[in-house]
């Protein structure tokens, strides 16, 4: 059976003090030191990481999301964050919520969205970037960032 990369809040429970990115690998975090690439263009680069779903995946899923919006998108809806920053901010909410963190507090804090709910979708109803990594999940599983065109996520499969 093949490895498939995982984000969820029990994969990532090694990496506390950095975020873990696409195939768990870690990821500098806002604080770190960076060698050849800024934090920003660390979290940029992992965010927009091909992701791909497993051949049995369901064909509907209940997910909820945190969405930071960034000055640049087409509709930014009041956005005044650099795509750099949004997405340094969406990392910033998944490390808290790695941390322990209440889910609805993060939302509150963190979140750009109406409703962090999106109840059971498809993948064909949701971006591709957004629906890969969110049917990559397993039930329970928190994702990486993911960037997507309204922005960037971090996703819950509930």
């Amino acid at each position: 059976m093949k490895a498939r990369p995982r984000w969820g809040l029990l994969s990532v429970l090694p990496c506390l003090v950095v975020a873990c990115g696409p195939g768990g690998s870690a990821t500098r975090t806002a604080g770190q030191e960076s060698g050849s690439s800024s934090p920003a263009e660390q979290c940029l680069a992992d965010a927009r990481a091909e992701r791909h779903p497993p051949s049995g995946a369901p064909d509907r899923i209940a997910v909820r999301h945190i969405l930071v919006r960034h000055s640049e998108l087409a509709r930014p809806e009041g956005a005044t964050r650099s795509p750099g920053e949004a997405c340094l901010h969406a990392l910033e909410a998944l490390e808290r919520l790695q941390a322990g963190a209440e889910w609805s507090a993060v939302v509150a804090q963190y979140s750009d969205a109406k409703t962090d709910d999106l109840g059971e979708v498809s993948r064909d109803e949701l971006s591709p970037a957004f629906g890969n990594a969110a049917f990559e999940l397993a039930s329970g599983e928190l994702s990486y960032v993911v960037e997507s065109d309204r922005g960037f996520h971090v996703i819950l499969r509930k």
